[in-house]
C-alpha cells in the first residue's frame, strides 16, 4: 500500500470535478486521503472543489484515455472511476463523444487498474436496466434496448460494456472491481443544463414558468441524494 500517511491513502478519481465525484472527493479528504482527480471539465468544474482543501489533491484536466500513463504513475491505492458523459442532453447532441468517453475511458482505466492489482470502484446506471416494466429491479435480469438507430439507448448500452469489461476483468486478472449503478442522484451542485430534472424544476419554479413533463406524467422515478451515494461509495472499503 502507498498511503500517505497511517491510514490515509493515495487515491485516483476520474469525473472528480463533477456533480458526484466532487461531493465523493469532499468525503475521501475529510477521511484523510490524499487525490489525484482527473476530469476535462466538460460537465464538471473547477468551482465544484472550492469546498476541499487545496492542498489534499491534484486536478489533471484532460481526457482519461490521455493520461493514463500519469495516473500509473501516481501508484494509487485505490480509484473511483466516475468519468462518464453525463445527462440526456449531452447524449444526444453528442453520441460519438458519449461512447468513446463512456467506453474507451473505462477500458484504459480497467487495463490499468488490472495491471496494477488495484481496487477499483465503476459507476454505472440504472440505463442498464433498459425498458423492463419489473418492479422492483433485479440486476440478473433479462434486459431490452430500443433500436440502434434511437440514439436515446447508446448511453445504456456502452454502461452495460463498462460493466461486462469490468467483470472480465474481474475473471481474467481477478481485479477487485465493485460496478455501482447509479439512479437518479440529486443535491447541491447540481445543475439542470444537461437535461437533469429536478434542477430544471426549480429553476423553473422560481421563474413562475410550467414544469415541463414528458409523456402522461405517471412515470416513477427513483432519486437519492448525493450525499448518501458519496456514503456508500466511500465506505465500500469497508464493506
Amino acid at each position: 500500500m502507498n498511503g500517505t500517511a497511517s491510514g490515509s491513502q493515495r487515491i485516483l478519481i476520474t469525473g472528480g470535478a463533477g456533480f458526484v465525484g466532487s461531493h465523493l472527493a469532499e468525503l475521501l479528504v475529510e477521511q484523510g486521503h490524499r487525490l489525484l482527480i482527473v476530469d476535462d471539465l466538460s460537465t464538471g468544474s473547477r468551482r465544484n472543489l472550492d469546498h476541499i482543501p487545496g492542498d489534499s489533491y491534484d486536478l489533471i484536466e484532460a481526457r482519461v484515455s490521455e493520461v493514463l500513463g500519469a495516473c500509473e504513475r501516481y501508484r494509487p491505492d485505490r480509484i473511483f472511476h466516475l468519468a462518464a458523459a453525463v445527462g440526456v442532453r449531452l447524449i444526444l447532441e453528442r453520441p460519438i463523444e458519449t461512447i468513446e468517453s463512456n467506453v474507451v475511458d473505462t477500458s484504459g482505466i480497467l487495463e490499468m487498474a488490472s495491471r496494477l492489482g488495484v481496487p477499483t470502484l465503476v459507476t454505472s446506471s440504472s440505463e442498464v436496466y433498459g425498458k423492463s416494466d419489473r418492479v422492483p429491479f433485479r440486476e440478473d435480469d433479462d434486459v431490452m434496448y430500443g433500436a440502434t438507430s434511437l440514439t436515446r439507448w447508446l448511453y445504456a448500452c456502452t454502461k452495460a460494456i463498462d460493466e461486462y469489461l469490468a467483470l472480465a476483468h474481474y475473471r481474467q486478472s481477478r481485479l477487485p472491481v465493485v460496478v455501482a449503478r447509479l439512479f437518479n442522484t440529486v443535491g447541491p451542485r447540481q445543475i439542470g443544463h444537461y437535461g437533469m430534472v429536478l434542477p430544471r424544476f426549480v429553476a423553473a419554479a422560481l421563474a413562475g414558468e410550467p414544469l415541463e413533463v414528458y409523456g402522461d406524467g405517471q412515470q416513477v422515478r427513483c432519486f437519492c441524494d448525493v450525499r448518501d451515494v458519496r456514503r456508500g461509495a466511500g465506505g465500500l472499503d469497508r464493506a
